[in-house]
């Protein structure tokens, strides 16, 4: 049988350990704050803003929302993100993405004050992370990596000379696992897969690992799963279900995968909760740092 690898487990052991520490920073004169800064009406956007608030109240962090219309300038977006910049009450925050057409996300994502960027998606805590090869990395690192690597941890699963390939070149996922992987004390070897990779199924094949992180759902099929290989499923896709008439959440990995596996993320409940988790730890590093 293969191994699930539970991140809504994980994410609730990950959660009781950062009320302990929310705590103790309170009885320092500290209180974390995480803030969120979202533009437009997307539903997706909009319900995950909410989950991430829902999150903080579970451990105790302070929670600030800002929310802007649709027709937002691209001024009024770099306003708000100097006032939070400004804001002694918030440690850190994210700036929900997508942003509407027309706004340049990269400029408003640059403009965040390095030391509360809690997704990790600065360019300077990019760089970081890159230089980093091996030791403590003390500025904020993107929280699905993260997320992954925690999660594999926590199941023992070691990754020293195995061989990952990863589906995606997304700035999130796809582009920033590499680096994490491939740090002294991990040592895995990795391909990055995308569009135009000519041999991808070939790659996934002879992997003993799969990150799947594409946004195409069931692109991994069993043909291309090496026996007792570990299954990563990051990528979400809502497909609609013509039997109940509604969409539903799918990812990249085809579930027939599981038979051939030797462990794997389930997807909605693997990667997720983790994501999420890795948020509220970011804050509470940087609340920690001050």
């Amino acid at each position: 049988m293969a191994i699930v690898l539970d991140g809504k487990a994980l994410a609730g052991k990950i959660k009781k350990d950062l009320a302990v520490r929310v705590e103790a920073l309170r009885k320092r004169g500290i209180e974390p704050g995480l803030a969120t800064l979202l533009v437009g009406s997307d539903p997706g956007s909009l319900k995950y803003v909410a989950g991430k608030h829902k999150d903080c109240e579970e451990v105790g962090i302070r929670s600030i929302r800002c929310d802007l219309p649709e027709d937002a300038s691209e001024n009024e977006i770099l306003s708000a993100v100097d006032k939070l910049n400004n804001d002694p009450l918030c440690t850190g925050f994210i700036v929900q993405l997508p942003l509407p057409k027309g706004i340049d996300s990269k400029k408003v994502i640059a403009s965040i004050d390095p030391k509360k960027d809690c997704d990790g998606m600065h360019p300077y805590n990019l760089g970081e992370l890159v230089t980093h090869i091996s030791g403590d990395i003390t500025t904020p690192l993107p929280c699905t990596p993260r997320g992954i690597l925690a999660l594999l941890n926590e199941y023992n699963i070691d990754l020293s000379g195995k061989e990952v390939c990863v589906l995606g070149r997304g700035i999130t996922v796809g582009r920033t696992i590499g680096l994490l992987l491939t740090r002294r004390g991990v040592d895995a070897t990795v391909t990055l897969c995308h569009t135009r990779t000519k041999n991808v199924h070939e790659i996934m094949r002879r992997s003993d690992v799969i990150i799947a992180a594409m946004g195409c759902a069931g692109f991994v099929k069993p043909d291309d799963v090496k026996p007792g290989a570990v299954l990563i499923d990051v990528g979400v896709s809502r497909v609609f279900d013509e039997e109940a008439g509604r969409y539903r959440v799918k990812g990249d990995v085809d579930p027939s995968c599981r038979e051939i596996a030797g462990a794997y993320s389930p997807n909605p409940g693997g990667v997720g909760p983790m994501t999420r988790a890795m948020l509220l730890a970011n804050v509470v590093d940087i609340a920690e740092r001050m």
